[in-house]
């Protein structure tokens, strides 16, 4: 392709495609060395900085190459709307993250409070009080959410489940363990041949 190979941009956090542009090997050193997407503009025939004139950078996370070397796959963050029709993404589609995708990262921080025990920390708190304090505080959390759940409102059944959940994540990393652990259960167990064990 002339020495172009296509980028997919795709958002660090959600997930969600970008947008697709073109690299030459001065747009992919350019992306290198100053961390926002560049492309080779086909049309202008320069390169062109996504976010140069609107502010809307694409912050680069990681770039991969794929496995005939032929592609480029780079995460980003982008700052603002990536389309130039002023839409999320250039197949229209809105980018806002997916809470539940959030309960990974939760899990990933909770995991770095368990390697690192930072001081004043609450979580650190509960690693240092050992396995049956965390065990006891889900079991609290899950009776205050039975509450609420009969006598309460749906505000505090949510505030009240949050906590049991962000306690059981404890829990699990206590354990080496994670949320998506239990989500691998359910999806196994959501199979039409699954058995009770």
């Amino acid at each position: 392709m002339d020495g172009l190979v296509p980028a997919i941009i795709q958002d660090a956090k959600t997930r969600k495609v970008l947008m697709l542009g073109y690299m030459n090997q001065e747009a992919f050193r350019k992306t290198q060395e100053t961390g926002h997407v560049t492309f080779w503009s086909r049309t202008r025939q320069t390169l062109w900085t996504k976010g140069e004139t609107s502010g809307n950078y694409l912050n680069v996370v990681s770039i991969s190459i794929d496995c005939d070397n032929d592609t480029l796959l780079i995460q980003a963050n982008p700052q603002g709307p990536v389309c130039h029709t002023g839409a999320d993404t250039c197949w229209g589609e809105d980018n806002r993250p997916n809470p539940l995708t959030f309960l990974t990262e939760l899990s990933d921080f909770i995991e770095q409070r368990h390697r690192e025990m930072p001081e004043g920390s609450y979580t650190t708190s509960l690693f240092n009080d050992g396995l049956n304090r965390m065990a006891q505080k889900v079991g609290e959390e899950a009776l205050e959410l039975v509450i609420e759940a009969t006598n309460g409102t749906n505000e505090r059944l949510i505030y009240e489940g949050s906590d049991m959940l962000y306690h059981l994540i404890v829990l699990l990393t206590s354990k080496g363990l994670r949320i998506e652990d239990m989500a691998a259960e359910l999806m196994e167990r959501h199979n039409p041949g699954w058995k009770k064990h």
